[in-house]
């Protein structure tokens, strides 16, 4: 199901991704699409916001709405960047599409002093449901690409994002999970409940 959108005009995904950032603090959004995160935190929290954005696409637009956003491909340019440039590195429905994305988490890590990372979770129970009965790989509304077209290279689930951390040393500050009707749930130590249950996942991690 398609994540609905709140009376801020942002999805419900960015919003509790924006509630995790404290006001005035440095922000690199990678993969920041249109800017819709970007704007909203400025707007809202007056953040010193920054983007890096591959499609030209995507570049144009945060460009026209005044954001400060540069084209880049993530996975090399992300090196670019000096230790704890910012507050929070943010992933926003991004790592899952990336080649390395230990290597990206890695840059995010060491970039930003926390970073935010939101992913889809391929464990949720419908999709485990519609691999048994078709025998395919899942198109949803929250998922609506076929296996040769989706920008998702690693099918990845809640509970595999929690192990990586774990693996990397880094702390779970806080974990939510997205249900089918968009309500947010805390994960906490319930990772197979989240895994069973969440469409998406939102992490706040420190090093």
């Amino acid at each position: 199901m398609m994540v609905p959108e709140n009376p801020k005009n942002i999805r419900v995904d960015l919003q509790l991704i924006a509630d995790m950032i404290e006001p005035g603090t440095r922000v690199l959004d990678v993969g920041c699409g249109n800017g819709d995160l970007l704007d909203y935190l400025g707007r809202t929290k007056n953040v010193d916001g920054r983007g890096i954005e591959i499609s030209t696409k995507g570049v144009q637009a945060c460009v026209s709405a005044g954001l400060s956003v540069v084209q880049g491909d993530v996975e090399k340019d992300l090196h670019n960047y000096p230790d704890d440039a910012f507050d929070y590195v943010i992933l926003s429905q991004t790592v899952q599409a990336m080649m390395n994305p230990r290597d990206v988490l890695e840059q995010t890590m060491r970039i930003g002093k926390r970073a935010i990372v939101s992913l889809p979770n391929f464990g949720y129970w419908r999709l485990r449901m519609y691999m048994l009965f078709n025998g395919r790989m899942p198109v949803s509304e929250n998922l609506p690409y076929e296996w040769y077209n989706t920008p998702n290279i690693h099918f990845c689930t809640i509970r595999d994002f929690v192990r990586l951390t774990r693996h990397m040393d880094l702390i779970i500050e806080q974990s939510l999970f997205l249900d089918e009707a968009g309500s947010s749930k805390t994960i906490g130590n319930s990772v197979s409940v989240a895994n069973w249950f969440g469409e998406q996942a939102v992490f706040l991690l420190k090093k």
